[in-house]
């Protein structure tokens, strides 16, 4: 063999060795942990004794088909819109230095877009200029509580101002881990009304008794509208300022593995790391909450009517053969609303355009962008369903769902039905992940003063979640 030969051979093993080296190295390399460990400041040797941090963001990137006769914010008819917008950024922090007490603090803001989201600026430069209405909103608290333990995993008492909501499931459903994007909003039934953002000042207990999960309040209600002697309100009730206090409470009955009731947020799907079904009801009341006038000849007489909200439910969230052929999740739930006759409220989350064309004929009745008859005096069904694929090889996971609502409120001629679409991609859980959804609504329109339903809109929704 001649030297060159040999000296070629000699390069191509050192070659094939320095590879086989360098594979085994890269093999040998630890992979990267992408699990989620919570934030905790332990206080003491044991761990019992601590802080818990909680961090979130929510952004929301939007296609919207505009209800009709939708303006923009030069006055002009627009039938879709785009945007970016943070739906919900929060801090959590909670604190058990004993396990007698528990003390929670929780702020943030929601939904700032790029027109709205900021308090409109007071004094003698105040603008309701558009531009001035998406910068710099103003963050405020969601919760604040202390809590006691009276016998433990049986009875604790706490005070302050709580998201322990009577109802339903979803009163206090926490906004971590949706099963879809967000909630329907109609199960927050006070929402920005007598709460702030789903809580209320009160006294609670909540509790075990086996595998009776259950909890109660006492509530004193925001304030929120005017006076009900000077109010010009015709039939159609609405909410008036009132003093009285709101009791409520919800009860459900734990099948399968026991939840949580350490913090109030219910979760929304576990992915398959429990087996949950339960069953459950609640209510919610205050007397006097909502006024309507009468007019018979020449006397006008002011009606004050109390509200009671009812609501039945039933959570299934389980694996599917140990969690290798994934995991099931439904959820139905039916409520009653009672408000006072014709109490009726259009949401819009993220509305970009409140605003229409009063001129058009066939303009929404609801209101511009993506409002729709949300809250009311009437019932509801709303349910969902989704199946968790198997895990990928890398962890992660997808999961199609789909939503369905069917509304009856007596202010309206006849119900509506309307449905959502979505997909989760798990990124590390709900820790990391990305939800894409397309969801409906109806459209309601006047016609020669009467209301009328006028077919469906629908809009696109995609949305980025990290929390810690």
């Amino acid at each position: 063999m001649t030297n060159k030969k040999q000296r070629w051979i000699g390069s191509l093993i050192l070659g094939l060795l320095f590879c086989v080296s360098g594979y085994s190295q890269d093999a040998e390399k630890p992979k990267v942990d992408h699990s989620y460990k919570p934030l905790t400041l332990k206080l003491s040797e044991d761990g019992n004794k601590y802080v818990r941090l909680l961090i979130w963001h929510q952004f929301w990137a939007t296609l919207n088909q505009n209800n009709p006769g939708t303006l923009d914010v030069n006055g002009n008819e627009i039938n879709t819109t785009t945007d970016l917008a943070l739906r919900r950024s929060r801090f959590l922090a909670y604190a058990q230095i004993s396990p007698r007490f528990l003390v929670l603090t929780h702020w943030g803001i929601n939904n700032q877009s790029f027109i709205n989201g900021a308090t409109a600026p007071n004094g003698p430069n105040a603008t309701t200029s558009p531009s001035n209405q998406g910068k710099k909103p103003s963050v405020f608290i969601h919760d604040a509580w202390t809590e006691y333990q009276v016998v433990k995993d049986k009875l604790y008492l706490g005070a302050g101002l709580h998201y322990w909501n009577g109802v339903s499931r979803f009163t206090s459903h926490s906004t971590l881990n949706f099963m879809a994007t967000d909630a329907p909003i109609f199960n927050w039934y006070n929402i920005e009304t007598t709460d702030q953002f789903a809580r209320q000042f009160g006294f609670y207990a909540k509790g075990q008794l086996g595998r009776l999960d259950y909890r109660f309040h006492l509530n004193k209600p925001f304030v929120n509208g005017p006076v009900a002697s000077k109010t010009n309100t015709t039939a159609n009730a609405i909410n008036v300022a009132s003093e009285t206090w709101a009791p409520g409470g919800y009860v459900n009955w734990m099948f399968f593995d026991k939840e949580s009731n350490k913090l109030p947020f219910y979760v929304g799907s576990y992915i398959g790391a429990k087996k949950v079904f339960n069953l459950g009801a609640g209510f919610y009341s205050q007397a006097e909450a909502t006024a309507s006038r009468s007019i018979v000849g020449q006397d006008t007489t002011v009606n004050r009517h109390n509200q009671l909200c009812l609501g039945v439910d039933a959570y299934l969230d389980m694996p599917i053969k140990g969690g290798k052929g994934g995991a099931a999740h439904a959820y139905l739930v039916y409520y009653n609303y009672d408000f006072g006759p014709g109490y009726l409220r259009n949401i819009g989350i993220l509305n970009e355009h409140l605003s229409v064309d009063a001129a058009k004929p066939d303009r929404s009745w609801a209101g511009g962008g993506n409002a729709q008859p949300t809250i009311g005096t009437g019932s509801i069904i709303y349910g969902q369903f989704g199946y968790a694929l198997p895990k990928n090889n890398d962890g992660t996971q997808w999961m199609p769902y789909a939503t369905v609502t069917n509304k009856n409120f007596d202010r309206l001629p006849e119900g509506s039905f309307q449905y959502g679409v979505g997909l989760n991609y798990f990124i590390t859980g709900h820790n990391a992940k990305l939800t894409l959804e397309y969801q409906t609504r109806p459209v309601y329109q006047l016609n020669g003063g009467n209301i009328e339903r006028n077919g469906s809109k629908g809009q696109f929704i995609l949305q980025t979640q990290i929390f810690l």
